[in-house]
């Protein structure tokens, strides 16, 4: 049942840093629009989607585009069907729909995107997934992609939501995990009421059953095998809409945390060969600080108050808090969001997508979160809307946030967001932000208000996987330690830039990066430049 409570103020605004976005999506030349084949028959799926994502699929340095959508569903049609989109960047702030040439425009009932480099090959290949079968586009290196789903034994057709590429046995090779919702269908469709007033409403996930999720192993042929229950993950029926993989305890393989929505959140260790233990409840991340299972939608792994553990966070409904689980360096970790101030900003807002990342290049990282309730009648309620403005939490130090307000820019539009995507698309050393929309089009938003120096840092594997995905990097610079790790997928159906950024404040120099490759082997460079990107190549440091 929907439940509204009187809305409390909710902003502050730091005075020492000054963000600003600007909406980009007009004139970059993004003309996608997301159909979802909403008709008045309150089919759940058209409340899931979108998401979308930045990557380089050319190998030309810069970030490309591409756009999920949705599909008809019974009682609606489209002609011609709506499909993914894939945006080539022109390199001037314009981006060219190359969508028909490259092959990729999918017409399923999208939700999704990852990318890993499945071959080693030097380019990112790209995974979609959607309500029904999924698709695996394999990068063919002049532009194109081959649709290889079914060489490649990966076309899982349950209804994928998040999905992720790494490594989970090191042998050099991106596996593939997929993280499957719930088992609605059209068959067994229901629509719900809102007790009292008799509100027709989408049916939440407790109408539904949970379904297990598939994890393939890359067979370096060509081909996955599912391994799923060899895995140790075959007997746990969530209902996961979050997915990220990282090294949780440190110990140099890749774990994962799985978001379920109104189910206990899972959190798989991996013993080192690939075999997972779900340790959720040990670990204090199974629920929220009072014990209560949440909507978990959206999920990120990072490193926001720089003691060298991962942190992780995961968007919830609203009137639910979004949860912000600070590891202990012990192997549990606590969810305080009241004193992390991300609570009374966040209460009234239905959210989805969101990443830790420098916004202002001060050398902490601070947090985004996408936007949008469920429901279009739900304005009908006092203080509740059916779009929203998405958020920004500027990092304070001392483990809390502070929501930024941004008067006329592109954090002051309402939009029904849900996928989110982050990645510095111009070239400027900021990172900028994509935004995937319901039944709208996406929002392009490109930031213009980070002062402090950068550094950005694209790994290539050669014991481990090329694209460097799971790779653990720490930068000394000022005195200050930050530590990130090349990911596939997290945030919310989407899929970020899979190179790593570092805002650096007012530093000058780098006094040390240390490399901790999948492989197991550790590299460390010394006074690399600020303000540019570096490629470091395993097995080339000096």
């Amino acid at each position: 049942m929907l439940k509204f409570f009187l809305l409390l103020p909710l902003l502050s605004v730091p005075l020492y840093a000054n963000p600003r976005f600007y909406d980009a999506t007009q004139g970059a030349g993004i003309d996608f629009v997301h159909f979802n084949g909403a008709n008045g028959q309150k089919f759940v799926i058209e409340t899931v989607g979108p998401g979308g994502g930045f990557f380089d699929y050319d190998g030309d340095g810069r970030l490309d585009i591409y756009l999920i959508n949705g599909a008809a569903v019974p009682g609606t049609d489209y002609d011609p069907a709506p499909q993914n989109a894939l945006y080539h960047n022109r390199g001037d702030g314009t981006f060219a729909d190359v969508t028909a040439h490259a092959g990729v425009g999918d017409t399923g009932y999208g939700m999704g995107c990852a990318v890993g480099d499945i071959e080693n090959d030097g380019d990112l290949d790209l995974y979609v997934t959607n309500f029904g079968a999924n698709v695996l586009y394999r990068n063919e290196g002049d532009g194109t992609f081959a649709d290889v789903t079914v060489a490649a034994q990966v076309g899982d057709e349950g209804w994928g939501a998040s999905a992720a590429f790494a490594d989970i046995d090191r042998d050099g090779l991106v596996d593939l995990y997929v993280g499957n919702y719930h088992n609605f269908s059209y068959t067994n469709h229901r629509v719900c009421a809102e007790g009292g007033s008799g509100l027709q409403l989408y049916c939440g996930p407790e109408a539904f059953d949970g379904v297990t999720d598939v994890l393939y192993r890359n067979e370096g042929d060509g081909t996955f095998a599912d391994i799923t229950t060899a895995a140790g993950l075959g007997s746990a029926e969530g209902k996961e809409l979050g997915v990220v993989f990282g090294d949780v305890d440190l110990d140099g393989d890749p774990d994962l945390y799985l978001a379920n929505d109104k189910t206990l959140n899972f959190l798989y260790l991996n013993d080192g060969t690939g075999h997972f233990a779900d340790e959720a409840l040990l670990a204090g991340v199974a629920y929220n600080e009072d014990g209560d299972v949440e909507a978990g939608m959206g999920v990120d792994m990072g490193d926001y108050d720089n003691d060298g553990d991962p942190d992780l966070f995961v968007t919830n409904f609203q009137w639910e808090t979004n949860t912000r689980y600070i590891t202990l360096g012990d192997g549990t970790f606590v969810d305080e969001p009241f004193l992390a101030g991300l609570c009374k900003g966040s209460i009234a807002y239905l959210s989805w997508g969101t990443r830790f990342f420098d916004v202002d290049n001060d050398g902490d990282r601070d947090l985004f979160i996408a936007n949008g309730h469920l429901e279009s009648d739900v304005e009908q309620y006092e203080n509740a809307t059916f779009p929203q403005r998405n958020q920004l939490f500027l990092n304070v130090g001392d483990g809390r946030f502070e929501e930024y307000a941004e008067d006329g820019g592109a954090l002051s539009l309402k939009r029904v967001s849900r996928g989110a995507a982050f990645g510095d698309y111009d070239d400027d050393g900021d990172i900028d932000v994509l935004v995937a929309n319901v039944a709208a089009r996406p929002t392009l938003m490109r930031n213009d208000g980070a002062s402090g120096h950068w550094v950005r840092l694209r790994l290539e594997g050669r014991d481990s996987n090329r694209a460097g995905i799971g790779t653990r990097v720490e930068v000394t610079s000022g005195g200050r330690v930050q530590t990130d790790e090349v990911r596939s997928g997290a945030s919310y159906l989407s899929q970020s830039d899979v190179q790593l950024h570092f805002g650096l404040g007012t530093a000058t120099g780098i006094e040390r990066v240390v490399v901790y490759w999948p492989s197991g082997r550790v590299e460390e460079y010394a006074d690399l430049g600020v303000n540019q990107e570096h490629l470091l190549v395993e097995g080339a440091a000096r």
